[in-house]
């Protein structure tokens, strides 16, 4: 690997770690302004859906955008503003320009969300080898800090604006430092025109990133109620259930890339389907809560390299990437949105522990749409043997 090419690979990493820290950093913030603004659980409700539908809609608008101007071309402009919505998150005076601002912070991370991922597999494609899940984990280790951060500034006594605002303005001139890093993966005019369709497989792999990042919101948004209200747990072990499922996460996420070159990314997708379906199915049926926290663990490994392979072989199986990873992305976000409302109507409409088995119905679902992915070498990387150029 070259020097510029571990430049940009650095980069990416560190793109994942900064979106990690400003994502993270809104959602650790919620409860503090729902008690700022005096917010009903409806109205939470309304703006977490607010910025879930701006990211949506960026990263479908991104299928376009990409194909244009390039991942390098959209980090430049939508990471410094994904800080500086941020801020403005911050400082919100009421519900209804909270929702305004948690739009326009969605529709920015969404641009930021889809582009570093196409980034991460023009590295890889450049490299030749498995990169991206390795990638991911820097979002791991963002959203792990953003709550260590958020931690320590509740107990240094800073305000919730004070905190935010120091996140994004530190945020913004790193969004901009790490702009010179990226490479430029903009694919010519005339080749993304004639190559407007994308090929049936980019939506079989987004059909496998809906269900994993469905899986991924079940646990983010109920599992520490299961925890709290099914299984009994106090509410200082309920509320490590998240952050043990990340940690998962960032374990399986590091040594994604390895498995990947041994075993082939559709036969590790599909054994990470059938792992999630396992382990959850454990979750769900031990009485445990110290038991089920710990699951929470073995949850996280299992679910880790589900969507980074897939938005990894979206890459690779078009001949315009960045549209393919948007197109994935897009369709991965919608399960994270559509998974706590199934949840809640489900579990209203019978029990939450019943309810929770969707995150196991999941699992299988994946192994059996790992299957259809083609083995053939259209799926896999292959060195770019064309000089990629450097932002200067």
């Amino acid at each position: 690997m070259t020097r510029a090419l571990r430049t940009a690979r650095m980069g990416a990493i560190l793109t994942f770690v900064l979106a990690g820290i400003m994502c993270g950093t809104y959602t650790v913030r919620i409860p503090a302004l729902s008690d700022k603004l005096g917010m009903t659980e409806a109205e939470v409700g309304l703006v977490l859906l607010a910025w879930g539908l701006g990211a949506l809609v960026t990263m479908q608008a991104m299928r376009g955008v990409m194909g244009r101007v390039g991942s390098r071309g959209v980090l430049r402009v939508a990471a410094p503003v994904c800080a500086v919505m941020l801020g403005l998150v911050a400082l919100a005076w009421s519900v209804p320009v909270l929702v305004a601002a948690s739009v326009a912070f969605g529709m920015a991370f969404g641009a930021v969300d889809v582009a570093m991922s196409a980034q991460g597999s023009a590295v890889e494609r450049r490299a030749g080898r498995p990169l991206l899940s390795g990638m991911h984990a820097g979002w791991c280790v963002g959203a792990i800090g953003a709550g260590l951060m958020g931690t320590a500034a509740i107990a240094a006594g800073l305000s919730l604006t004070v905190h935010i605002v120091l996140v994004a303005l530190l945020s913004l001139p790193a969004s901009m430092v790490l702009s010179r890093f990226y490479l430029n993966d903009r694919i010519r005019t005339a080749e993304t025109t004639t190559t407007r369709r994308l090929p049936g497989v980019v939506y079989l792999l987004g059909a496998i990133t809906f269900g994993a990042f469905m899986v991924e919101g079940v646990v983010a948004d109920w599992n520490g109620l299961y925890l709290r209200d099914t299984l009994n747990a106090p509410e200082a072990l309920a509320a490590l259930g998240y952050p043990v499922f990340e940690a998962g996460m960032l374990l399986g996420r590091l040594s994604g890339d390895r498995l990947r070159l041994r075993f082939g990314a559709p036969g590790l997708i599909a054994f990470s389907g059938l792992a999630t379906a396992a382990t959850y199915g454990t979750v769900i049926l031990v009485a445990s809560p110290v038991a089920a926290v710990t699951g929470m663990l073995f949850v996280g490994i299992a679910v880790a390299m589900i969507s980074p392979m897939a938005m990894s072989l979206a890459g690779t199986a078009s001949a315009t990437p960045g549209p393919a990873i948007a197109q994935t992305g897009a369709m991965g976000y919608a399960g994270l949105l559509l998974g706590p409302v199934l949840i809640g109507f489900l579990s209203g409409a019978t029990s939450l522990r019943v309810a929770m088995l969707t995150a196991v119905v999941l699992g299988v679902l994946i192994t059996v749409a790992a299957r259809f992915i083609p083995r053939s070498r259209a799926t896999e990387i292959q060195p770019v043997t064309e000089r990629v150029p450097v932002a200067a």
